[in-house]
């Protein structure tokens, strides 16, 4: 059996943690697998699978910074001296965590790094700044360097053309068992309702999320006499600017961080995402499986994925957004059938092809 290393920084709630527990699972079985987080914390903790070993790699961040940098020099000679090319294979699966990359390059020659997200959007398509990010990961020292979508990858062969050839792309797993089973489980603080219900899952930053687009939207929607409500689930540093730009808006609802999201999503009627970017949605395809159409913005592979066969694909804008609610709204959507098994069976496939190749 085959030893391999997952890198990453915690198992809180987020889409990259998700998608990780869920590879977790499909190949615990398979492979002798050991994750290694920098904080062995999270809500996910323990849907880690119990064959999984765990083990922390946590660098120093003492105020002093010669001090700091004489012991993380120490902390890296000792994982160096225990780790060092004892795997057959090992991934950093948090691609904006610098300490999971090295780990991941210690840990074997046969090295990928996951990249969940479009950094250049991050970066406000500053070049410069993309670069340096990558370049500080050590990305060339990496076999593999591993998109969870087409775009994504297209965006950094055009700066790393040089890295193109190990470049490829695998998105994420869904444990689709695991996501019908939870969302059978009873809430009391949400119901179905006879009213066309929008829900969106996720974490609050503005920068990236822009859930004031649903905000306004919903607001111009309001005062054109549409019947609807808006549930939010999640939190972060834009939760408290959301709630006061949604004050006195009666269909708005702000139910909080939830490890269960399934029952929620399931009692709503579409899921709507206003991202500016995104690497590719795990939500995509949790609503898919419970069979919920999608309103989102231009992001990711959304045309590629989306559009036309599980819901509405609109510009990155407040009008967007306002104009995706108000169709679905008028017409609703019709999806697709999605398997989630094929779709499982084709992601195993290309993980086998890049853990063995």
């Amino acid at each position: 059996m085959k030893k391999i290393l997952f890198s990453a920084y915690s198992l809180d709630y987020g889409g990259i943690e998700t998608s990780l527990i869920s590879l977790l699972n499909a190949t615990s079985s398979k492979y002798d697998i050991t994750l290694c987080l920098e904080e062995k914390q999270g809500i996910y903790l323990k849907d880690v699978p119990n064959n999984v070993k765990i083990i922390t790699y946590k660098p120093n961040k003492n105020k002093i910074v010669l001090l700091r940098k004489i012991l993380n020099l120490f902390k890296q000679i000792e994982f160096k001296l225990k780790y060092k090319n004892k795997y057959d294979f090992s991934a950093c699966f948090a691609t904006y965590s610098f300490p999971a990359s090295f780990v991941s390059r210690t840990a074997s020659k046969n090295c990928a790094i996951w990249v969940h997200n479009n950094y250049m959007d991050l970066y406000n398509q500053k070049i410069i700044q993309y670069r340096k990010f990558f370049k500080d990961l050590n990305i060339y020292d990496f076999k593999k360097i591993v998109f969870v979508s087409e775009m994504d990858k297209k965006v950094f062969n055009a700066q790393f053309p040089e890295c193109s050839k190990k470049a490829c792309v695998c998105n994420n797993l869904i444990n689709y068992k695991d996501i019908l089973k939870k969302s059978e489980e009873e809430i009391d603080d949400f119901k179905k309702e006879n009213i066309t219900t929008f829900i969106n899952i996720g974490r609050h930053d503005e920068k990236q999320k822009r859930l004031s687009r649903i905000i306004e939207a919903t607001k111009k929607l309001n005062k054109e006499g549409y019947k609807f409500r808006v549930i939010f689930i999640g939190k972060g540093t834009s939760t408290n600017e959301y709630k006061e730009l949604a004050k006195n808006i009666e269909n708005i609802e702000f139910l909080g961080a939830k490890k269960n999201p399934y029952p929620y999503l399931k009692n709503s009627d579409a899921f709507i995402l206003s991202s500016e970017f995104e690497g590719y949605p795990v939500v995509f395809l949790e609503a898919k499986v419970l069979g919920k159409p999608i309103i989102t913005t231009d992001i990711s592979d959304s045309k590629k994925d989306i559009k036309g066969k599980y819901g509405l694909v609109t510009e990155k804008s407040e009008k967007g957004v306002y104009k995706g609610m108000k169709e679905f709204l008028e017409n609703g959507f019709t999806m697709e059938k999605f398997d989630p098994q094929e779709y499982n069976n084709e992601i195993l496939k290309r993980l086998d092809e890049i853990i063995n190749k």
